[in-house]
């Protein structure tokens, strides 16, 4: 098959093996059981994580559709012991004044089952941090591009990242430090980009813990039509 010319634009065939309904159901299966053992996880081995891992994880998160396909994402990997630190002490310091004052006693008891608090020792003990920053708008050949659907488009590449860290056989815990303007001044990034999650990436500890809680079931939150 040969290219395509729609609205003035190249488009190229798509293609990809055709799978009978059977084995679009055991992958469909296969995939959820995968990811039904997902867990997040606070305790860090020490093992090192080959950064070419690391790499690979990112680069599957920007297969992510994204509004208008402007990729509106940078993804920070830090490895550099001396700045996991200053971002644990940075993000401490916003989690203690969180749980002191910000945060209504409504949400901090519906905390308690998960057992957090403010420490984050896990922002040092994880051999990564990946930092999602959200581009406000696009930069380039020193002119403003506009971006379309932001949230939604990096939301949905951060959704890829975590399940490619499960199926990777590492973990990792979505931190959100509320404010997170700490992040751009120490990682030194430009205005147009906003700190959006970050991520500890790496082994769990040979004995860990996790909260005995459960998903809703299918029934809670499926409707048919």
């Amino acid at each position: 098959m040969e290219k395509k010319v729609i609205q003035g634009f190249g488009h190229i065939p798509y293609r990809r093996a055709y799978l009978s309904p059977e084995e679009v159901l055991k992958n469909s299966e296969n995939f959820f059981l995968s990811m039904n053992e997902r867990r997040t996880v606070r305790e860090f081995d020490s093992r090192e994580v080959p950064e070419e891992v690391m790499i690979t994880l990112i680069k599957t998160a920007g297969t992510a559709p994204s509004g208008a396909h402007k990729q509106p994402w940078t993804f920070c990997l830090i490895s550099d012991p001396e700045i996991k630190r200053q971002i644990r002490i940075a993000a401490e310091e916003e989690e203690k004044i969180s749980y002191s004052s910000r945060m209504p006693e409504t949400w901090k008891n519906d905390l308690k089952p998960l057992g957090t608090d403010w420490k984050k020792p896990f922002l040092e003990e994880a051999p990564y941090l990946i930092v999602v920053f959200k581009q406000s708008y696009g930069i380039e050949n020193g002119e403003k591009i506009q971006h379309y659907y932001v949230n939604e488009s990096v939301g949905i590449a951060c959704g890829f990242l975590i399940a490619a860290i499960h199926q990777a056989g590492l973990v990792t815990v979505t931190h959100t430090p509320s404010p997170m303007n700490f992040l751009s001044q120490i990682l030194q990034r430009p205005s147009h980009e906003k700190p959006y999650l970050l991520l500890p990436v790496g082994y769990a500890k040979e004995e860990t813990y996790v909260p005995d809680i459960q998903r809703k079931a299918i029934e809670e939150f499926l409707v048919r039509y």
